[in-house]
């Protein structure tokens, strides 16, 4: 079974961004991790999705379709929805 391709959100990119915003302070005040001014974006968003996959917050991806760009589109839907 091929999964279907994902559908872009309109506004994904700044999504991604919010959801970076939201996913560090949400790790860092769980007191989890403390980010570095170094750690790359998609560093960050594995870490972020891991989280929120581990507290069942989200639902995880299948193992094999765990990719950046499935991380980024799964993250902009969580911050889309949200306040």
């Amino acid at each position: 079974m091929r999964a279907s391709p994902m559908k872009k959100l309109k506004n994904e990119k700044e999504l991604v961004k919010k959801a970076i915003q939201i996913g560090v302070a949400y790790a860092e005040k769980r007191g989890v991790v403390e980010f570095e001014a170094t750690d790359s974006a998609s560093e960050k968003l594995l870490y972020i999705y891991r989280l929120l996959v581990h507290d069942k917050i989200i639902q995880p991806l299948p193992e094999d379709q765990v990719s950046q760009p499935t991380i980024q589109h799964k993250l902009a839907i969580w911050a889309s929805k949200q306040p």
